[in-house]
């Protein structure tokens, strides 16, 4: 491990964001004699952000827990191109409206991982859109588009992956780049930002904000980029059985939350405890040691630290609760998805649809015929069974992780 000198890059360091920096030497000298800074920028495509995006919001966290000051950055301009990088087909254009919209639903998830006030090391938050839908393309071209080559652009991962799989990359898109590289030009100017972070996949599109500073202002900037975060068996973090594992309550309720984080592969609890929580580092040391059932404990831990920064804490104790009650003593949790039935019987299939416990009828099916359907706990193998609803409320289970319940409407 690398000895620094500054809290900020030792804190990177041992909780295991660094995978690259521009000017290690140079940041570090920066960072222990002065505040730094830094900024991450999140493209608002959806009401929400996701596990995914969580790994760079914790770059901010650590960013302003170093003493730092975090900027986060909307990308209510860029988002109106989209960024390539990773990606094998164009990004559905959204209007101004839905923008909006967006930002406006993930500001929260924002407001409880970081700390916005006006003190030197308050948060900011701010929409790119601001000064990048202002620009004059003649002048803009003039001023920045000088500075960048076609040679030098068709390098970058997020460029060259696209044509080499002979995937289409518009003009449009192949401009996003240097609008990056402008809202680092641009943050520096307006704000003294002098850091820029994000995930590996964004390196070029920070080396290039990085030297057109130099080119046009100047200015000295750096660059971290974290590791590509990928779980035990080498899939891209982020996902679930039934889709993205979603940081707002609009799209994920809490219970499920949690449990995509107490689900977590025995191998991965230690590096996601260092990256996704606060809980000192010998802590996590004792707990990532222990085995067999006992490593239980530590996954809960995980669940209930994660949940409680993105949800709460009240949403944490209660998906804590919901899953004792569910997988303890065999009851139904308060917290799980709910379903009412008017008529009090309804077929299997529509239920496991309805309570979002699978994605489609066809997956209801071949969980039932995989034996993975239960009715209060009871496995169901006929693709017909109906569902009877009482007084009392029903539990029903698609596979050993996704449960819902049934109440008389």
């Amino acid at each position: 491990m690398t000895e620094y000198r500054s809290d900020l890059l030792r804190l990177l360091e041992e909780r295991g964001h660094i995978h690259q920096l521009t000017d290690a030497e140079g940041l570090d000298a920066l960072a222990a004699k002065q505040v730094v800074t830094g900024y991450v920028g999140f493209d608002p495509t959806a009401p929400s952000l996701h596990v995914g995006n969580l790994a760079s919001i914790m770059l901010l966290r650590r960013v302003q827990q170093a003493g730092h000051r975090p900027i986060v950055i909307m990308g209510g301009g860029t988002a109106k191109i989209g960024d390539p990088s990773g990606k094998d087909d164009v990004r559905q254009l959204l209007t101004d409206e839905k923008l909006a919209t967006n930002i406006a639903s993930i500001h929260d998830s924002f407001a409880k991982i970081l700390r916005f006030d006006d003190s030197e090391t308050g948060a900011l938050l701010i929409d790119n859109d601001e000064w990048l839908s202002g620009l004059g393309y003649i002048e803009f071209l003039r001023e920045v588009g000088q500075h960048f080559t076609i040679n030098r652009m068709l390098t970058f991962d997020s460029v060259r992956l696209r044509l080499d799989r002979e995937q289409p990359l518009t003009f449009l898109e192949f401009n996003y780049m240097i609008l990056q590289a402008y809202d680092f030009l641009k943050l520096a100017r307006d704000h003294g930002c002098q850091l820029q972070l994000g995930g590996s996949d964004q390196w070029g599109n920070i080396v290039n904000g990085i030297e057109l500073a130099r080119r046009i202002d100047g200015t000295e900037l750096f660059g971290v980029t974290a590791p590509l975060i990928t779980t035990a068996d080498g899939k891209k973090m982020g996902k679930s059985v039934s889709g993205a594992v979603w940081l707002n309550e609009e799209q994920l309720p809490s219970f499920d939350f949690w449990q995509y984080w107490r689900n977590t592969d025995d191998r991965d609890v230690g590096r996601f405890l260092r990256l996704f929580t606060d809980v000192p580092l010998d802590e996590i040391a004792r707990l990532e040691a222990l085995e067999g059932a006992e490593i239980n404990a530590a996954k809960t831990l995980l669940a209930n630290e994660v949940t409680a920064m993105v949800r709460g804490k009240d949403a944490a104790e209660a998906a804590e609760a919901t899953a004792e009650t569910t997988f303890g003593a065999g009851g139904v949790g308060e917290d799980l998805p709910k379903l009412a039935v008017p008529s009090g019987e309804i077929a299997l299939l529509d239920a496991m649809v309805e309570l979002g416990l699978v994605a489609s009828k066809g997956e209801a099916k071949r969980m039932v015929k995989g034996g993975g359907a239960r009715v209060d706990g009871e496995q169901v193998g006929d693709l017909g069974a109906t569902v009877s609803v009482g007084d009392a409320p029903v539990r029903i289970s698609a596979g050993k992780k996704k449960h819902g319940v049934l109440t008389r409407g």
